[in-house]
């Protein structure tokens, strides 16, 4: 790929554009190379700071004339970092970020650019939302095409199962409409399929009623967490869809509701994301309570303020993974409290098991996703600040993986991890959907010009 910019293109490039294009010595270029992950520190030749689709479209172009590789960034959170490039072409959606709602029809059209912030406060003030991930600033865009697992998921589905049409700008520069009317098979391969096939400027969401939710967030010290954890088990076999949330080792907050042995300390906490109002919430959640927990945040909230209760501060370095499982048994989770002795404290990292089932599992089956028929998800979330940390905070991840590996599917969902090769990611799929999707790429990306993502090569 190359690297240098030609004056001629840019100069042309800049003709008509209505975002902003940071070359390396402009103002602001740094910050706007900043990602979610603070070990990524790449140096892109351009940043091209999109305003609207015609924005998009001439950085495509120039993009693919110039052969400069192109990284394509919405919200930056990626683990791995595939939302900048050294040396390439940066197209920066993040000016992109209208929402638009219709009550009555319960949709919401959103920009390429935008956060679950944007979309989750445009629908709240009608009542109305969809599956988002579980903090505010993750970017719509990324998140529902690589599947779009959340808070609501066990009552609404996944994002894509909740996606009605999608707008893309294909690596010819075209501007292309997928739904499952137009370019059926271009729209089964969003369901899942990631940044692939080019880039999405924007999405159009089935919405449903909630007019709010409560969140019941529940402590223990970690030594009753296995205990706690096979009754939080047991509990999710019968559970209704309504019920989301996770069991999580974290290092308490120093908040009134924790107590003071905890605070700054590793604890074991419950979340129960309860899709209604508190009085259902505390009925149906009555087994958890009666557990003896050691502290407690209870309250009925708009939905996008839940969003934002977990929200992930920036400027950590950050390493994750997950391991789907198909059963959890008593030894499971011995295994899973164990390991969590080895997670960096105090930090904001998260030792994470989350439930699936519901209406994640009813789901459609003719999508290009492997892991939605699993009933637990084991999701490490590292963070730090310290470099010397690094090691460590992988060897974590990587040992729970190991640890748990016995009861595993085997299927993973790349939201979810960095780069952890070709099989993972064929795994993401499933090898049928992967070769479909391989030719599906054929067809929009013969010459793989978005390959910065969880990468399908052209068939």
């Amino acid at each position: 790929m190359k690297t240098h910019i030609d004056n001629a293109a840019l100069k042309e490039l800049r003709q008509g554009f209505s975002g902003e294009i940071l070359l390396p010595e402009d103002a602001g270029y740094d910050e706007a190379r900043k990602l979610f992950n603070a070990m990524i520190d790449r140096r892109p030749a351009i940043i091209a700071q999109c305003a609207e689709v015609q924005d998009v479209v001439g950085a495509v172009t120039f993009g693919r004339r110039l052969e400069m590789e192109i990284a394509v960034r919405g919200g930056g959170h990626g683990v791995a970092g595939k939302a900048l490039t050294e040396g390439g072409l940066v197209i920066d959606l993040r000016r992109m970020n209208g929402v638009s709602v219709d009550p009555d029809a319960r949709t919401a059209t959103v920009a390429g650019g935008a956060t679950m912030s944007h979309l989750d406060r445009a629908t709240q003030p009608h009542d109305l939302a969809t599956t988002g991930g579980r903090v505010s600033t993750t970017g719509v865009g990324g998140f529902t095409l690589g599947g779009g697992d959340g808070w609501l998921a066990r009552k609404f589905g996944l994002a894509c199962d909740n996606l009605l049409a999608a707008e893309l700008v294909t690596a010819d520069g075209n501007v292309v409409r997928a739904s499952e009317r137009e370019n059926p098979d271009l729209f089964w391969a969003l369901h899942g399929g990631g940044g692939n096939f080019g880039v999405a400027t924007s999405l159009t969401f089935r919405l449903h009623e909630l007019a709010g939710v409560t969140a019941l967030l529940l402590l223990w010290s970690p030594a009753k967490a296995p205990e706690v954890l096979r009754v939080y088990r047991d509990y999710l076999e019968t559970a209704p869809d309504e019920v989301g949330g996770g069991a999580l080792y974290i290092t308490a907050p120093p908040e009134d509701f924790v107590p003071g042995h905890l605070v700054d300390h590793l604890a074991f906490v419950i979340l129960v994301a309860y899709a209604g109002p508190e009085a259902e919430a505390r009925d149906v959640a009555a087994p958890l309570l009666a557990l003896g927990h050691e502290g407690e945040m209870i309250a009925e909230m708009p939905y996008a303020d839940l969003q934002c209760m977990l929200d992930d501060p920036p400027g950590y370095r950050n390493y994750w993974s997950a391991e789907y499982l198909k059963a959890f048994p008593d030894e499971a989770i011995e295994r899973f409290c164990e390991r969590a002795g080895d997670m960096i404290v105090p930090s904001p990292s998260q030792h994470v098991l989350f439930p699936q089932g519901g209406a994640v599992a009813k789901g459609p089956t003719d999508v290009p996703i492997s892991w939605r028929h699993a009933p637990w998800v084991v999701h490490p979330f590292g963070l730090w600040e310290n470099p010397a940390d690094d090691e460590r905070g992988r060897q974590w991840t990587r040992r729970l993986r190991e640890d748990l590996r016995p009861w595993a599917s085997g299927n993973v969902y790349l939201n979810f991890i960095g780069d952890e090769g070709r099989e993972r990611v064929i795994a993401g799929f499933g090898q049928e959907n992967y070769q479909r999707l391989a030719r599906i790429k054929a067809q929009y990306d013969p010459q793989n010009l978005f390959h910065l993502n969880h990468n399908i090569a052209p068939a």
